[in-house]
């Protein structure tokens, strides 16, 4: 109980809280571009979620933990239109990544290529294909400068 506790109010204040929270959160938006592009996540998906989060922070559990709630989040706030959009969330990333250069090293292609695994349908497929290109192309323009 104690440990939902400090995981329920780490995420609340992780601003405050969370070491690095602005690259943590980055990653998450990077992430909930690839899940929240078809609709509802899937259990492949969360399965993957959990499985690159744990890679990202190895150890560190409790990171990766919040990592996944701020996806969650994210994608709540997609699905439910409740203060972000999908094409919103776009704009966000590639402004932060304009931003703050050293971000292109949060987009892992390889990783982000694993969550294509539970893509079933075609055009969700080719979608989330354009994400991963759209991401690439901020690696490529904004790597250079960081």
């Amino acid at each position: 109980m104690f440990k939902n506790l400090k995981r329920t109010v780490k995420k609340m204040f992780r601003e405050f809280l969370v070491y690095h929270h602005s690259s943590m959160e980055y990653r998450a938006k990077i992430l909930t571009l690839m899940v929240s592009s078809n609709g509802e996540i899937s259990e492949c998906e969360k399965q993957k979620l959990q499985e690159i989060a744990y890679s990202i922070y190895g150890e560190d559990i409790e990171r990766a933990e919040i990592l996944i709630d701020t996806i969650n989040e994210y994608h709540k706030k997609i699905v439910t239109n409740n203060g972000l959009d999908f094409e919103h969330l776009v704009q966000q990333v590639e402004r932060e990544t304009r931003e703050v250069p050293r971000f292109v090293q949060k987009i892992d292609i390889g990783l982000l290529k694993e969550l294509l695994e539970c893509v079933e349908d075609e055009e969700d497929l080719l979608f989330q294909q354009r994400i991963l290109e759209f991401l690439q192309m901020l690696k490529d323009e904004y790597g250079s400068k960081g």
